[in-house]
Parts: structure tokens; sequence; C-alpha cells
């Protein structure tokens, strides 16, 4: 489906670079929150414009090109770049708990944690950040006891439940209670255009059981369409999320892929979006 501003997603362009928001956040007023084009940047090829990581697949951009598209984009959300703390992320479950020390780790401080797909954290103006080009991102914010939760759920992630678990980790770190929770699945590829084989289909139908009619159907050629959009809200719900908490953007990567970088939709020949996460001083 083509992107249209409405009541699950906008874009934002008062700053230089345009940002996709979610008005259910945008109503908290204790966080900023954004997820990135690729319009506005200073990257060229195909990783033009605002691309967000050096090596994409077996392709690399300029370091100076991504710095300085991290730069721009936090002018327009209005953080410090300083503040970033970006995930190291390989398709797993594992959720950390971002603490003062992590502050710029990733961007402008070496990382000194791997394999994390998730981060959560209760401390004012540390910006949480994950990467894209047609997985999942996961937005979580507790209400009551302001903590925030940025999850990348590919695929596997989802099968996996990661969103589920990122909720058990806020829960742990934080006393939150689902119930507190506001939700938002961001841009990411649609049913449509995310078919997959018999094999990753029957992966999910054994994930989510009598649920898998609701989010797998099988197409004229014999393969599957995978709705990852329904299959999260499923997830969300079943680790306690009210329903009417959670917001599916019903942005997709590949309709979109002139003004979103998508995987599937160039063969891997992209750059990397990014959502951002951070609760206000």
């Amino acid at each position: 489906m083509t992107f249209i501003d409405s009541a699950s997603a906008r874009i934002n362009r008062q700053g230089k670079v345009p940002y996709i928001e979610f008005p259910p956040l945008s109503d908290i007023p204790f966080i900023t929150h954004g997820f990135s084009t690729r319009l506005g940047g200073v990257s060229t090829g195909i990783f033009s414009s605002l691309n967000l990581t050096v090596t994409s697949s077996s392709y690399k951009d300029d370091p100076n090109n991504v710095r300085e598209n991290y730069i721009r984009i936090a002018a327009s959300l209005g953080v410090d770049p300083n503040s970033f703390v970006v995930s190291d992320q390989v398709h797993k479950t594992n959720v950390r708990r971002v603490e003062e020390n992590d502050r710029g780790k990733g961007y402008s401080k070496p990382r000194d944690f791997w394999e994390v797909d998730g981060l959560i954290t209760n401390i004012p103006g540390i910006t949480l950040v994950t990467k894209y080009a047609d997985c999942v991102p996961l937005f979580f914010v507790d209400k009551k006891n302001k903590a925030i939760g940025l999850s990348h759920s590919g695929w596997k992630g989802t099968v996996n439940r990661i969103g589920h678990n990122t909720i058990i980790e806020m829960t742990k770190a934080y006393a939150s209670n689902p119930k507190d929770i506001i939700a938002v699945i961001g841009p990411s590829i649609c049913k449509d255009c995310y078919e997959v084989g018999e094999e990753l289909a029957d992966e999910f139908t054994n994930a989510f059981y009598k649920k898998s009619s609701d989010i797998l159907y099988k197409n004229q050629r014999g393969r599957y369409q995978l709705d990852l959009w329904e299959a999260n809200r499923i997830i969300l719900m079943e680790a306690g999320l009210m329903e009417e908490n959670i917001h599916v953007s019903g942005v997709c990567t590949s309709c979109n892929s002139d003004l979103l970088f998508s995987h599937r939709k160039t063969n891997g020949k992209r750059g990397s979006l990014a959502a951002f996460l951070a609760i206000n001083y």
C-alpha cells in the first residue's frame, strides 16, 4: 500500500530533513520519536540519500556521509546525535537495558555490546536507535513509569517473539504493566509485497498455531504472502497489551521505495532507515 498521511503515520516536514512520525506517540508529551526516510541526506548512488548505515549487504557507503546524515536527522528531531545508542542487530531476540554510560555507543563511542536487536531505557536524554530496510520497527512507551523500548523484528525476530521479550524486559527493569504500554508497529514490508516459501510458512504455522491463517495467505504461485504486521500485533496482544494501545502504521517500505529503503525491492542494493525514540529531559 502507498504511504498516505493518516491517523497512524504522517510525514513531519518542519525541519530540513523530513521524517515519519506516529500521532499515537506524538500525543505523549515526554518523548521524542521518528522514523527516517531516504530523503535529505548526502549519500549517493544506491545509498541516496539519507543512508544511516556504513555497510549494507556487500555494499559500503562513505562513513563521513553516514555521519553527516545522522547529524541532519538529529537536527530535525531536535536531539543531540551524541545521545544516540545504536543497536547491533543480528535477527535475535536479545534486549539491552540502556544506562547513562551507554550514551553515544555505536555512534560517537565504540559499541561494547553485540547481538542486540532491542533496546530499553528510562534515562532521559538518551536516544535509542535501531535500523531497517523492510523489517518491522516496534516502538514501546510506558506512559505511567516513563520507560521506552525500541526493537527490530524481522521474520526471525517475529517468529521468536522479540516484541514479547521486550515487554518482559521492560516489566523486569521498570515494573512496567503491559496495560500501560502504547505500541506502534512501524514502516516495514506489507503482506502484499512479502512472498515467502513453504519452509518459512511452516515456521510461522508452527509458531502461531490456530492464528496462522490470520498471517499467511497462499498465492496463485503456490507460495505464501506473510503479514508481519498482524503477526506482531498478535504477539503484543498475547504479551498483555490492550488492543486499543497497539497501532499499525500501515506504511510499506517496498510500496514506497522512492521514499524508503527496501531490501527486497532493490535486491539488497540499498541503504538503511532508522527508528529513533527518546525520553525528553
